[in-house]
Parts: C-alpha cells; structure tokens; sequence
C-alpha cells in the first residue's frame, strides 16, 4: 500500500483521547468540501452526457438495466442513471457513497493498521480493502486505498466465508476475517468479524474517486450479512462503552464529531427529543408529515442515514418540491438551482412525533463557485423507508442514536 504524507497526517489528526472524564469515547469525523462534492458531480454529469450523446448515435451499444434497490447500495452506474433519466426505470439504488461527505478514523488488527471509513448508520457491517484487491483506487487519487495485511497482524484469525454484496452496479466481492478493531486508539474490539474485500468494482466511480478506504456500518444486526455482530454492539458487550449510545455532532464545513457510549451535553441545549424507531433494524422513524412551500406528503417514515449525504423521498414527491422552487433535473437524477433563488427557498419540515424539525431552505444547496446543488434527490424504494434523513438534515441537530432502548433522538445545537 502506498500512503501519501497527506493520508499519514489526515490519519494522525484524526483520532482524540479515548476517553474523558465523562467515559466518552469521542471520534473526530471529517467533511469533504463543498467544492470537492460539487466538482465530483460535475464530472459524473459530464461523463453521463457524453454517454447520452453515445446512445443516441449507437442505441444498439447500450443495454439498459433497472437497478433493484438496496439499503447497502452504492452509485448507479451510468447505463441506470441514463435509464432514470430517460424515464425507462424507476428504481435506483438508495446508496450512493459519492456523495458521502464525512469520514474518520479506525484500527484493524496487531500492530493496528489504519483506514478512513465512513460512520454509516445505513448499513451494519465494517469492511476495508485487502491487499492486491482490484478496482481498490489508484495511488494518483486521494493518495490510493490503505488495503488490510492480514499476514502482519498477530491477532488475526481466518474465518474464509464469503462476502458479496450485490450492487446496483456490480458486485462487491471478499471474505470475512477476525481481528482486534481500534477506535479512538486505545478502546479495543476483541474478535470483531469484518470483511476484506478483494473486489470492488460495484461501487464504481464513487469509490475509485472517494476519500474513504471502507465504511463501517452502525446499524443493527438484522442488515448485517454474515451474521456478523457490530462493531458497536460488540462494545457494548465487551464492557467498553458506558451507555449503548452513539451521537454524532455534524460540523458544517469544519470537522464534525461521533461520541460512542452516550451524548455530549456540551453539544446541544434543552432537552433530547426521543422518537422509537417502528423497527429495529433500520434507524426508521414514523414522520408525521414532509412540507416544503405548497406541498406537504402526509403520514410517511424515513430512516436517519449518516451514510447519505442528501435528504431524499419518492422521485415524484421530490419532482414536485422541485419544480416548486424552480431546481431542473439533470442526466443524474440530482438537481441544480439557480444560485440567486437561496434566499427564497422555503424551509424543509420534518413533522415528528408532533413536533416540527426545520431544515432551512438556505441550506437545501450545497454551493461552489457559481453552481447551486439541490440537496434533495429522488430515490424509490419498493420495500424499504420513504425518505432518507441525511447528513443535510443531520448537520441541523444533535442526533442521538439509542441503541439499546431502539429509538433515535433529535436536540438544538450549540455548535
């Protein structure tokens, strides 16, 4: 593995003392750019239109599939997002980890090896690159991938069962291991079972051009493939974390924090509103209602997703939320506004348990330079959550995440 100095640095920076006075363990969390996103999205368009103009000059070239969709997702490949964008499908994948803009730090293994992953309460299971894995990054981008040697580890122990995960745009492919996992440097996961993945062509672009080596999941165990245990609830048993709670505290263009093993009660005010999630498994909510302006979705659900990047709902919910603040679709099924309309856009309210959460229109956009990205994008799911609370809403309030009594909750910020 190649490491540039600025992965080895962002890695150092990255951890904090494990533990306070408090008990907490608290984790630096990183964002990516608003322009990094931005300039991402414009190459992906650009790529799309010139696929666009290729199908229309060779239609036979092209073969159109509708994705399924899948909570452990990544970017629809460009041959889906045509399709979408042609009107031919309707299903797209719920994740797409390009988007992803806030990731830290953990430890794998004895002596620890380092990889930057993304904290994603949309999936369970905790995955890194093995070496010699294909379609892992190149060194040139971001510095390549940090890949997992497990010959170098003294705890590691083979468990060889098979890891796939289908993709909307491919397969992701590797096998499960055993090994100590580090957060914070000294907190300590003994046998956590986690995946090294040898390929992972299905998560395309969005990881080739990614920030992150792996992403490790803070859901519940009914996601996780494998049977494997989280990596939190394995904390939980081990005695490593005071209460079963995590928290994170999203900064908006500066760093942002996860607290493993209760709330920090210097990050927000008042008191923490408690919402029980309809099923343990997702962190899924029953939402009241969605109104933006004119439009207002009545009783739905949602699940609050540290993994998504956007706030999304069911393509003709956003198509009309949309069109009523004058955002234009594009060949990716994400939207640009006309940067001199931000400060007429209306609030976003989330309805929930009686209670109004607002996400002011203002930051609806993520903006750079002269472009103005819609921070809403439509995604239908036939069997899973309507909407997804992402990072966009997230950035707005302190989101605990209770694990042991099943129920999310929301507070006012003081950061």
């Amino acid at each position: 593995m190649k490491y540039s100095l600025f992965a080895v640095l962002s890695a150092l920076s990255s951890f904090t003392t494990a533990q306070e006075d408090d008990g907490l363990i608290r984790m630096k969390v990183m964002k990516r750019s608003n322009h990094e996103m931005v300039a991402q999205h414009l190459e992906r368009e650009n790529k799309a239109l010139l696929m666009a103009l290729d199908a229309k000059n060779n239609p036979a070239d092209i073969t159109l599939v509708a994705s399924s969709a899948s909570l452990r997702g990544a970017q629809p490949s460009f041959e889906e997002q045509l399709a979408v964008a042609q009107g031919k499908s309707e299903s797209v994948t719920i994740k797409d980890y390009s988007n992803a803009q806030y990731y830290g730090v953990l430890e794998v293994g004895s002596p620890p090896q380092s990889f930057t992953v993304i904290f994603d309460t949309g999936s369970s299971n905790l995955w890194v690159p093995q070496i010699n894995c294909k379609n892992c990054g190149y060194w040139f981008m971001n510095g390549g991938k940090h890949k997992f040697d497990h010959s170098k580890s003294t705890t590691y122990v083979a468990d060889g069962t098979d890891f796939h995960i289908q993709y909307g745009s491919g397969d992701v492919k590797g096998s499960f291991s055993v090994d100590d996992v580090t957060l914070a440097q000294d907190i300590v996961i003994k046998g956590q079972k986690f995946a090294e993945v040898s390929d992972a062509g299905g998560l395309g672009m969005g990881y080739t051009l990614g920030k992150f080596d792996g992403i490790m999941g803070l859901g519940f165990a009914g996601l996780s493939l494998g049977n494997a245990e989280t990596v939190f609830k394995n904390a939980m048993d081990q005695g490593l974390v005071k209460e079963g709670k995590f928290a994170f505290a999203l900064g908006d263009n500066k760093e942002g924090e996860l607290t493993f093993g209760g709330v920090d009660k210097s990050k927000f005010k008042g008191a923490i509103t408690w919402v029980k999630l309809e099923e343990p498994k997702y962190w899924q909510i029953t939402l009241d209602n969605v109104s933006a302006g004119s439009y207002s979705s009545g009783k739905t659900n949602g699940i609050v997703d540290s993994g998504t990047s956007l706030i999304t709902g069911p393509s003709l919910e956003i198509q009309k939320i949309a069109a009523s603040v004058g955002a234009q679709a594009n060949l990716l099924g994400q939207y640009t506004i006309d940067c001199s309309k931000l400060s007429s856009l209306p609030n976003l309210d989330f309805t929930i348990n009686g209670k109004a959460w607002s996400v002011p229109g203002k930051d609806l956009v993520i903006q750079s330079g002269g472009t103005c990205l819609f921070a809403m994008m439509g995604m239908d799911i036939p069997t899973g959550p309507k909407w997804i609370l992402g990072d966009v809403f997230m950035r707005k309030f302190y989101t605990v995440f209770d694990y042991e009594n099943a129920q999310v909750g929301f507070a006012e910020p003081t950061y």
